[in-house]
């Protein structure tokens, strides 16, 4: 079986590639250099090589905080690229070749800000919604061909991209969970290879932690 984690060298990526190769998958996590997510030449280059594809998790992510009135049309555009438009790009090179199988599986890395609009996040918030409702949108056209697709919330891990958040505001970020405890990469991973396991869900909405959305 094969799988490909964009993004490969995040901390999420790495928790998934070894929960996945322990349970006998071979696994591909390439970084930006090897696969540019916001380049369709890149993407159309790298899944080219792949003779089949048996699960896709969409995981390249990138942060540019700012509130609106201060957030720079770069930077907004720049995080629905690579969040979003990324996304977008490898599923539709992923599906192409899962559509000759008739089997496949996708599965989006999304974030609660999609359901709370989180403060400060406009651009990234914009873009995991968006992400919602690509996974939907991709169950619903390709369920005749026993392909799946899925968004898992992973919740808010302690990850390179969010020490400095926790550093400073960690109590905070607590008291916005119901257990007051934080996911761990390693469960979040181990859900999502669990997850893969299950061939009949598809086109849902996964969030891992205790915080709380009336959307979800």
């Amino acid at each position: 079986m094969k799988a490909l984690i964009t993004g490969g060298e995040g901390d999420l990526a790495l928790a998934i590639r070894a929960c996945l190769e322990t349970s006998g998958w071979n696994v591909l996590a390439p970084g930006r250099q090897a696969l540019d997510v916001t380049s369709t030449a890149s993407v159309t280059d790298f899944f080219k090589a792949l003779p089949r594809l048996d699960l896709l998790v969409n995981n390249a992510g990138l942060v540019l905080d700012k509130p609106v009135a201060l957030m720079a049309a770069e930077a907004w555009d720049q995080v629905i690229d690579v969040n979003l438009s990324g996304a977008f790009r490898c599923a539709r090179a992923a599906i192409k070749l899962m559509a000759r199988q008739r089997s496949g599986h996708i599965i989006n890395i999304g974030s609660f800000a999609a359901l709370a609009g989180t403060e400060g996040q406009a651009n990234y918030a914009a873009a995991k919604a968006g992400l919602i409702a690509l996974t939907q949108s991709i169950a619903r056209e390709y369920g005749a061909r026993s392909i799946r697709c899925n968004c898992v919330l992973p919740g808010f891990l302690e990850t390179k991209m969010t020490r400095a958040i926790l550093e400073s505001h960690r109590e905070c970020v607590l008291a916005t969970h119901a257990l007051g405890t934080l996911n761990t990469t390693a469960d979040a991973a181990r859900f999502i290879v669990q997850l893969d396991s299950f061939p009949h869900i598809s086109g849902q909405v996964f969030q891992l932690d205790s915080r709380i959305s009336s959307h979800l």
